[in-house]
């Protein structure tokens, strides 16, 4: 009836839109709705302020002893 070629080359168009649909669900860098973004630590924040310049090195040594002893 159809002769092999699966209406019009329609069914190699489907295949090649479930690819593209699922490359794109897949590889789009995104977040996810309710999902927990992970917290930074008090470390995690004083090296970043360190490295933007925003203590010094005394500050940074001070406040990195104090978090230790915690």
């Amino acid at each position: 009836m159809y002769e092999g070629y699966h209406f019009g080359g329609m069914h190699l168009f489907w295949w090649f839109m479930w690819m593209i649909l699922l490359v794109w669900i897949f590889a789009t860098p995104y977040t996810i709705p309710g999902q927990k973004s992970r917290r930074e630590s008090p470390a995690d924040i004083l090296k970043r302020r360190f490295a933007a310049g925003e203590i010094n090195v005394d500050e940074y040594n001070e406040r990195k002893n104090i978090l230790e002893k915690v």
